[in-house]
């Protein structure tokens, strides 16, 4: 049986001799290990992929050689349940979809929400439910409860807003908290907010990119998990760019998504931490 576990807690001596002995005093081979401190703030984060079965009482033991508050989770091989949020654009989301369809990711996605029917084709050529809650009619809070329940009855793991097109009130992001994961079309923090290409362009920038982040209450400024760009030159105009930008929100998208799934991110403050 292999396992996923992952601590952090206060930085202190002794803590990846503490967490290994357990693991060998529970008869636990470790195929993989990454640490990172982050000095300024003294926080430790480590992720251990373990060969074996863990007894009921492991974390327990373990919570009890850590720092207190500490926080240490064990995660076996099951995919991770996915919720994906979306409104017209199908470049994100469909290439997700194929990527679980060629086996390539570790996670299912549960449901496909949209404020638009426009998607609704794509995704049942996945035959996965697709809902459609329109916003038309309803105050943001409103319509966030609505998407907030449907999301709700699968208990996903994470929730990917791809390209989904609305700012989240406060209650929806507290809801799911340090589930939600965007897709930006801009290197943040640079073009936040709406027409981050024809920004660029105004600016006559050298290079574009995309931006996966968790989501907190401030506009397109949480966490950032991974980021990419390509070059364009002056013979490409706002449009262009967008162009060339989508395979690269796809692919970062995918990737972040993938991270998350393999356990290999944490939230440090208004950072991440990343383990390859």
């Amino acid at each position: 049986m292999q396992t996923i576990l992952t601590t952090q807690c206060d930085d202190d001596v002794g803590l990846i001799a503490k967490i290994t002995g357990l693991c060998y005093e529970h008869n636990l081979n470790i195929t993989r290990n990454n640490e990172f401190v982050d000095k300024e703030a003294k926080r430790f984060f480590m992720r251990t992929e373990l060969i074996g079965e863990p007894s009921e009482t492991f974390l327990e033991q373990l919570q009890t050689l850590l720092p207190s508050g500490a926080k240490v989770e064990l995660f076996d091989e099951s995919k991770r349940k996915v919720v994906l949020l979306a409104t017209k654009e199908a470049h994100c989301l469909g290439g997700v979809l194929l990527k679980q369809y060629e086996q390539a990711f570790n996670i299912e996605v549960q449901a496909v929400i949209a404020n638009y029917p426009d998607l609704e084709k794509l995704v049942s050529g996945f035959d996965i439910p697709f809902h459609c809650i329109s916003h038309e009619g309803l105050s943001r809070e409103e319509h966030d409860k609505l998407v907030g329940d449907a999301i709700a009855q699968y208990q996903p793991d994470i929730i990917g807003l791809a390209k989904y097109m609305r700012i989240l009130s406060p209650e929806f992001v507290a809801r799911f908290e340090n589930k939600v994961i965007n897709i930006h079309h801009s290197f943040l923090p640079a073009f936040i907010g709406a027409k981050p290409y024809h920004q660029a362009f105004e600016r006559g920038v050298k290079i574009v990119g995309a931006t996966a982040h968790f989501v907190n209450n401030e506009l397109d400024e949480g966490p950032i998990i991974a980021q990419n760009v390509t070059p364009v030159t002056h013979i490409h105009n706002a449009e262009a760019m967008a162009k060339i930008g989508r395979d690269i929100e796809k692919t970062v998208f995918c990737n972040a998504l993938q991270l998350a799934s393999e356990h290999k991110l944490f939230i440090n403050g208004n950072r991440t931490v990343v383990f390859s």
